[in-house]
């Protein structure tokens, strides 16, 4: 039986793992796949019946829950990507409180799961799809995330979509995280027991 802190961290380490993608992308242009692909098949699965399915489970998760691991230690070598992670939670903040967004996104997810299905999540016109949704949708929302990077990379539209894609995936990292009891206060005060929940999942 997972404890309230394990589902949260999984969450957490969720929306690590999508936006450690969206740093690597805006910096040499490519994403790892087998790191990407969790958090992207993340949005489809609405319907899962634990945090751990929702990921394919908890062992896809393993990059994430280690950098969530190193910053909870106090061992992140990435400013940037805190300040990314609390750019999202606050945009998934201001998307809960917009029940029109919130149907578009669902309607467009729902017209691309087929698609997903059939080609993989990580397929460019999967990704072009989830991109061009976001772009439609989220990215109207205040705070906006601004993502830093190379500009020769951060100038090609496959390498936008795919960035703006990861970034619906760890919006809905934080959706989840939120949904499960989770909070910056929260994560304030629990750093202990994440760091515990953390240790074990990778065991």
């Amino acid at each position: 039986m997972s404890s309230p802190h394990d589902d949260r961290t999984l969450a957490l380490a969720g929306l690590a793992q999508a936006l450690q993608q969206v740093r690597r992308i805006a910096e040499t242009g490519q994403s790892e796949t087998a790191t990407a692909r969790p958090v992207l098949e993340s949005v489809f699965r609405i319907d899962a019946d634990s945090v751990a399915q929702v990921y394919g489970g908890a062992d896809a998760l393993a990059p994430g829950l280690r950098l969530l691991g190193n910053h909870l230690s106090s061992r992140g070598d990435d400013p940037l990507l805190p300040r990314l992670a609390l750019a999202a939670v606050q945009l998934e903040r201001r998307f809960a409180r917009e029940p029109e967004a919130q149907s578009a996104v669902a309607a467009g997810i729902a017209t691309i799961a087929p698609q997903a299905e059939s080609r993989g999540s990580t397929h460019p016109d999967v990704l072009a799809a989830l991109g061009t949704l976001y772009a439609d949708t989220i990215s109207h929302l205040r705070p906006r995330i601004m993502v830093q990077g190379n500009p020769h990379y951060l100038g090609q539209p496959g390498v936008v979509s795919e960035i703006r894609a990861l970034l619906l995936a760890a919006v809905r990292s934080a959706m989840l995280w939120r949904q499960l009891g989770g909070s910056q206060w929260q994560f304030l005060l629990a750093r202990r027991a994440l760091l515990d929940a953390v240790e074990r999942h990778l065991g």
